[in-house]
């Protein structure tokens, strides 16, 4: 069967580059991982997570891949391997790869270097997911110049001509070697991956999708088309009750998928960002703020006598501290923690008499603040009123030993007047 228009053939599987001969099908794969890192790397970026995390999860994931790939590949095709030496089964530039083992261990290893990061493995799987198809798309290509991965033979004008060489190499039944052209289930492939990624892109914009979402829509979505492109291909494969081995694979895998991405979808909760979250700095919290009524009685076990007695005159005379009457507010704006200060009660008296017992308490406490001994107030307002200096005797006694505040600051003009702190 012999289409009146097809798809060439390749003219050749490489080229050489001085010494060295480079197969198309391995810079095909090569594109591929340098655009699935750019893509990841925006969409990662995009998301709110650190961009170097792309290059450093290549490192790990490609490696991995290749090796998952390969390993799927010997496995389920030992019939497949070629050259038929010891390093036959290592020989990826004769080509296959089977793309579910190279998912495998690429996730594996990159989910791995993920949650080492600190970052959220579920974002950045929605970051990968079509960065993936876009590079298995680009691989495709590769199968082309290798000439593999085609299906039945057809005669449509899209139809892909196969060397006579290439189709012994592939297994095909005999029946078939008489035909030159084929399906080319590797360019549906490529369109099927181009189109579910751009549709991956657009859902994860549009509509509300959970971690890991994208990604189980990825697994679900391609192996759905691999169901599909299965039953066209004729080329060597295992066969498992009459069907071959990847159908089988495919359909378990797309109703994992499906149930996948229900499941996180129903999880619900908040999507959140993909940046690594910040550890604090050890000391950076700081300590509440506490008044509390046992640090009260120690001040006030470690007040002097004198002082306790001036300051029980002074609630006798129903007088309050001059300093004691700035705000909460003016403290805080101070960088210094309200205290409980106990503030003795305001009775009605004269103005001289508060005065006079206004000035006692003032040098009362600013000799507490000194550690100096306290002096004994006297009792007459009158000159109180008119000098402002107390006269006392001297009477020695314990001092507080509390250290000034940004509470003591002087509020008078001229005469300074510190805060109890009681």
């Amino acid at each position: 069967m012999n289409g009146v228009a097809f798809i060439p053939s390749p003219p050749a599987d490489g080229l050489h580059v001085g010494p060295l001969f480079v197969h198309f099908y391995g810079l095909m794969y090569v594109i591929a991982i340098a655009l699935a890192v750019w893509i990841t790397g925006r969409r990662w970026a995009a998301a709110g997570g650190d961009r170097a995390l792309v290059g450093d999860v290549a490192l790990w994931a490609v490696p991995a891949g290749i090796i998952g790939g390969r390993i799927y590949f010997d496995v389920t095709t030992p019939f497949d391997i070629t050259p038929h030496t010891w390093w036959g089964p290592l020989a990826v530039w004769n080509g296959g790869l089977g793309v579910w083992g190279g998912i495998a261990g690429g996730a594996l290893a990159g989910a791995w270097r993920v949650r080492r990061s600190g970052a959220s493995v579920g974002l950045f799987m929605n970051a990968i997911a079509p960065a993936l198809l876009v590079a298995q798309a680009v691989g495709r290509i590769g199968n082309y110049f290798n000439q593999e991965l085609f299906g039945n033979p057809s005669g449509l004008p899209w139809a892909l001509e196969i060397t006579h060489a290439a189709r012994l190499r592939s297994g095909i039944p005999a029946a078939d070697l008489k035909f030159s052209t084929f399906q080319p289930s590797f360019l549906y492939e490529l369109i099927f991956d181009l189109a579910l990624a751009a549709f991956l892109v657009w859902l994860g914009h549009h509509r509300r999708i959970q971690p890991q979402g994208l990604f189980a829509l990825y697994v679900a979505g391609y192996s759905a088309y691999r169901i599909f492109e299965e039953t066209i291909r004729i080329d060597s494969s295992a066969y498992f009750l009459g069907l071959r081995l990847n159908f089988f694979i495919a359909l378990v895998l797309t109703i994992a998928g499906l149930a996948w991405f229900v499941i996180v979808q129903r999880r619900g909760g908040p999507v959140g960002v993909a940046a690594e979250p910040a550890t604090a700095s050890a000391g950076a919290e700081p300590a509440p703020a506490t008044a509390s009524a046992d640090s009260s009685s120690e001040q006030e076990a470690a007040q002097p006598p004198d002082e306790s007695a001036a300051a029980g005159d002074g609630q006798a005379a129903g007088d309050k501290p001059a300093a004691a009457d700035k705000s909460g507010a003016d403290q805080a704006a101070a960088g210094v923690e309200p205290e409980l200060v106990a503030e003795p009660a305001v009775a009605d008296a004269s103005g001289a008499d508060q005065a006079a017992v206004r000035a006692e308490l003032a040098v009362a406490d600013e000799s507490a603040a000194r550690g100096e001994p306290t002096a004994a107030a006297e009792s007459d307002a009158d000159h109180a009123a008119t000098t402002g200096e107390p006269t006392a005797t001297a009477t020695p006694g314990p001092t507080a030993t509390a250290e000034p505040t940004a509470a003591d600051a002087p509020t008078a003009a001229d005469e300074p007047v510190a805060n109890p702190s009681i």
